[in-house]
């Protein structure tokens, strides 16, 4: 029987940022869905309803912040976890992000070990 592949939507605008980490998790067998801002992040999660979202909280058109709330805060996807992820490294920002409804949260540059970990305990 086949092992079904994770989904992780990774919604991030810096180009660089976002290749780094979707080759990493690529190589360690997840399946990638990318999105470049919150409203995109929003749309395709509807549609494709990945198993976890690694949301930067700085974007453009819509930020991190209030595309968390309103996924969680619709019925069709209100049920997937969301990590934080962020260059604002204060507790302000660690305590916003649960506010909004992240799960859990990783400062940048990502700590790609404890990421994994966070990625594999929410989505069992």
């Amino acid at each position: 029987m086949a092992v079904k592949k994770i989904k992780v939507l990774i919604v991030e605008d810096d180009e660089l940022n976002s290749d780094m980490l979707s080759q990493r998790l690529k190589r360690k067998g997840y399946d990638i869905i990318l999105a470049v801002n919150g409203e995109e992040a929003i749309q395709i999660a509807k549609k494709k309803l990945p198993h976890i979202i690694l949301m930067d909280m700085g974007l453009p058109i819509l930020d991190g912040w209030e595309a968390s709330r309103q996924l969680k805060a619709d019925a069709a996807t209100k049920h997937i976890p969301i990590i934080a992820l962020t260059g604002h490294t204060t507790a302000t920002d660690r305590e916003r992000s649960i506010e909004v409804g992240c799960e859990e949260y990783e400062s940048k540059p990502v700590d790609f070990v404890s990421l994994i970990e966070k990625i594999e305990k929410l989505v069992k």
